[in-house]
């Protein structure tokens, strides 16, 4: 097997917003075979039924070592499968993190509080010979890139993923039009910009907020132009973080402005009312519209929009998609559904006009 075997840990928020790592290790990964979850609420089900989504047929366990004793194969990775706002680490994991270490698994951590500062962590891992993989730790100054202006030289297509919110699908979306791009015969590349991307094993991308701010722009400029050089693609799809306006992260204008992206395909949750995370606070969620305006003003159009269907029924998503695309007079989609075909040629007149 060329990946490498691991566990994920989701510590009973299997069907919240909070194991969207997770989620996405489940749709795909190229690095990583996920050959288990570990959830005590849901241990001895499947992740298919308890997302109720079309994914592989992986076992639920309720800690690590029934996890060991009963896979026929042996992971070497354990990776965290959660993030909650901050990225600091759920004290109610360590438990399980020391488990996985003294059945001499790797552990693979996307959060902000890195396992290799601890001390605890760091002494277990040195005594059972394994690694502590912090992919959110900044890279050093000196390595990092300041934005040139070079970016004007790229010629591809671009197309940035951007959303009205965080944890919305912009990822996802990205991994369901490679792969319907590259069904079509166009040759496109995904760049990843947060921790997952990563561990899916996509080849071009950074840690957008483990960046020093100064070097943002000049990191996007950076995997742009590598992408470009190295892999000659048709269209490039740029994965967008939090949205334009959250007031907890707002970004993405970089994309367009740093990156030079022309285009965007915009993912909307229309069942949210406010911002992730901040409901007590209540942040409104801007008008589609009005965010499409913003979009244009920062140079750039938007193709389509895609629907996430959190909260919504099937019968009020359709019917709130068909009011939606007759409002705005572009595509509405949902990206998880048979029609996300209907993107094919909103993508193929885009590259033969090239804006």
């Amino acid at each position: 097997m060329d990946k490498d075997i691991a566990i994920v840990l989701t510590n009973g928020w299997l069907k919240t917003l909070n194991a969207k790592t997770a989620h996405g290790l489940l749709h795909r990964s190229d690095r990583f075979y996920i050959a288990a979850l570990i959830d005590p609420v849901y241990a001895g089900k499947d992740a298919r039924k308890v997302l109720n989504q079309p994914l592989l047929n992986i076992p639920i366990y309720r800690n690590v070592p029934e996890a060991l004793m009963d896979l026929n194969i042996r992971p070497g990775y354990c990776i965290i499968g959660v993030a909650l706002h901050g990225g600091n680490l759920p004290v109610t994991l360590r438990s399980e993190i020391i488990q996985a270490i003294k059945q001499r698994l790797s552990i693979v951590s996307g959060l902000h509080s890195y396992l290799s500062d601890d001390p605890e962590f760091r002494e277990l891992a040195e005594k059972y010979q394994v690694k502590l993989i912090d992919i959110r730790k900044p890279r050093p100054v000196k390595e990092l890139r300041f934005w040139t202006g070079d970016i004007y030289q790229v010629k591809t297509p671009r197309i940035a993923l951007l959303g009205m919110d965080c944890a919305i699908g912009k990822r996802t979306t990205g991994v369901v039009l490679v792969k319907l791009c590259q069904m079509a015969g166009i040759k496109t590349e995904l760049i990843y910009t947060g921790q997952t991307g990563w561990m899916q094993g996509w080849k071009y991308g950074f840690i957008f907020d483990a960046t020093v701010n100064d070097f943002l722009a000049g990191e996007i400029e950076r995997v742009i132009l590598e992408c470009d050089r190295q892999a000659k693609p048709d269209l490039i799809l740029i994965e967008g973080q939090a949205s334009l306006r959250n007031p907890a992260g707002p970004c993405g204008s970089e994309f367009l402005l740093s990156g030079n992206c022309k285009a965007v395909i915009l993912q909307h949750a229309p069942g949210r009312k406010y911002f992730e995370g901040f409901e007590h606070l209540k942040p409104h969620i801007p008008d589609i519209e009005e965010e499409i305006e913003l979009i244009r003003l920062f140079g750039a159009r938007t193709l389509a929009v895609t629907l996430n269907e959190q909260a919504m029924s099937p019968k009020k998503i359709s019917h709130y998609q068909q009011k939606l695309e007759k409002q705005l007079g572009i595509p509405v989609i949902r990206p998880l559904t048979d029609e996300v075909d209907r993107l094919l040629p909103v993508i193929r007149t885009y590259l033969r006009k090239g804006k």
